[in-house]
């Protein structure tokens, strides 16, 4: 796998699991209780995007050496 078909992969892969990763942990002021005039109830309190960026980075990370050494060593 050339460098430029490497990081398009892992770029992909990378948009898909954070999609997959937004979604933990959120809670919505609506379920915390603490609405505030003026927002949307189901807006989230904390999102935490920066541990939920890292969190993807390693997970992509893990994927995509699976990926590749699948491609590398497969019969």
């Amino acid at each position: 796998m050339s460098t430029s078909m490497a990081i398009a992969v892992y770029f992909t892969m990378w948009w898909i699991v954070l999609f997959a990763i937004l979604p933990w942990g959120v809670r919505s002021q609506h379920e915390s209780g603490d609405w505030q005039q003026g927002t949307d109830p189901g807006a989230p309190i904390a999102p935490k995007l920066a541990v939920k960026a890292l969190a993807t980075t390693v997970v992509s990370a893990i994927l995509f050496a699976a990926f590749w050494a699948y491609l590398e060593y497969a019969p």
